[in-house]
């Protein structure tokens, strides 16, 4: 009998050939927004994502919105969210922010201990607020670049350094170690469901707002994206789209230094 195959080991090997080949391609295509070198590829796999979405994913997201109750559906969220704060803490620690590691650490604690495996957010009301932290992030706080825009098979809009912090995203979230085929399985597509379902009302507005929706999608990803690298404060000065975002540093407690005499 031939070894099962890991759910999601498809899926990995396509997101990483994916992101192979168009970083190889990279040079050969053109385009006004250098963000984005590989814009007709990257409609492609857009359209096709679209397509998707709207033969399987939309419909089991609006049918989970309408029969399951609002309360059920956040407890569900909370469920997959106190989850993720599993690679928060970590992405915390290599990103050295301890006082947030120690609070995320503290969040996560009391939402699966009181909060019944993270149904209930019970830790947002005690003051220990929800952080957002990955790889990419992590990556992007020492230095690495964006490099270019991607949008990849299924998993939708991403860039090159994110690609690669999915990586560890994926061997970090806890859900990959359940050893039962069935209850990962059953896991991962309620994840998916759920995520869809929360965005119903964004693609609608995308749906009726946006005169490109890929161009839409892809500038707000690159902006969210920048925003968490810097923690929400980019640099004002930089006036380049396409610029590498660099970690901001830290204030400086010294104090400033005084004009020397003339």
């Amino acid at each position: 009998m031939p070894p099962a195959v890991h759910p999601f080991s498809r899926l990995r090997a396509l997101a990483a050939g994916a992101a192979l080949s168009l970083t190889l391609l990279a040079g050969c295509a053109t385009n006004g927004d250098p963000r984005d070198p590989l814009e007709p590829l990257n409609r492609g796999i857009y359209t096709f994502n679209d397509g998707v979405d709207a033969l399987v994913i939309k419909p089991a997201a609006s049918f989970y919105s309408q029969i399951v109750p609002e309360w059920i559906r956040t407890g569900v969220g909370n469920f997959f969210s106190n989850i993720n704060d599993v690679i928060v803490v970590v992405n915390d620690l290599l990103q050295l922010k301890l006082a947030q590691a120690g609070s995320d650490v503290g969040r996560l604690a009391v939402n699966t201990t009181v909060g019944v495996l993270g149904l209930f957010d019970v830790a947002t009301g005690m003051g220990l607020e929800k952080h957002e932290e990955d790889f990419g992030q992590t990556l992007g706080y020492w230095g690495f670049g964006d490099g270019p825009y991607i949008v990849l098979p299924i998993l939708g809009p991403s860039n090159l350094r994110d690609t690669v912090g999915w990586v560890g995203d994926f061997y970090t979230w806890p859900i990959t170690y359940i050893e039962d085929d069935g209850t990962r399985n059953i896991l991962v597509a309620v994840r998916v469901v759920s995520a869809r379902a929360d965005l119903l009302s964004a693609s609608k507005i995308l749906e009726t707002a946006a005169l490109d929706p890929y161009a839409f999608v892809r500038d707000a990803y690159l902006q969210r994206r920048r925003n968490l690298v810097y923690d929400g404060r980019p640099p004002l000065d930089d006036e380049d789209p396409g610029a590498d975002p660099k970690p901001k540093p830290e204030a400086s407690a010294e104090p400033p230094k005084k004009p020397a005499a003339q």
